[in-house]
């Protein structure tokens, strides 16, 4: 089967990945040059899919929202939260660690990206094009405040993962 929606998602998740490499390759020292674009990048990932795939989705299947677009959302709250704090080795552990179990929900056979391209099917190519157009998501300085960090492990909670478990726990 031919799986355009899929393949451009994939590609993406791994051009994300491939900045967050190259941002980290020397983890006492973040290249913020690299970690700006993966910044930029996932956000972006994450306004294609809320604004463009899962309605597609959702329409498609007769208004009925795709009971995993619900997990996938909140760890969209989560990793939106963890890229409003500044990178260090914990926060890049769990930002690791929430795309791996995030992305193989999507990327799995029979995940979000199977359902979602068989749901739209005859709109493939209107969805690429809107795709195409989506601008990157303008960002802030990081914010270094205390609750800015707690903001965020009550994100990652509401999407059931535990920020100190996986940084105790070595994430990957």
């Amino acid at each position: 089967m031919n799986k355009p929606l899929y393949r451009f998602f994939t590609n993406d998740h791994r051009r994300i990945e491939d900045l967050l490499d190259k941002a980290t390759e020397n983890p006492a020292e973040i290249q913020m040059e690299y970690y700006h674009g993966f910044r930029t990048g996932l956000l972006k990932h994450i306004k294609m899919e809320e604004k463009i795939l899962f309605p597609a989705a959702q329409k498609a299947n007769g208004g009925v929202p795709i009971p995993l677009a619900a997990k996938l959302r909140l760890d969209h709250g989560a990793l939106t939260a963890l890229m409003v704090v500044p990178p260090d080795t914990d926060t890049i552990k769990v930002v690791r660690y929430v795309l791996e179990k995030h992305d193989q929900l999507e990327e799995e056979p029979g995940g979000m990206y199977d359902i979602c391209e068989s749901l739209t099917e005859g709109e493939t190519q209107s969805l690429l094009e809107q795709l195409e157009k989506v601008t990157e998501v303008p960002v802030h300085p990081h914010n270094k405040a205390d609750y800015a960090l707690t903001s965020a492990k009550n994100a990652l909670k509401r999407a059931s993962f535990n920020f100190d478990e996986i940084v105790r726990s070595g994430g990957l």
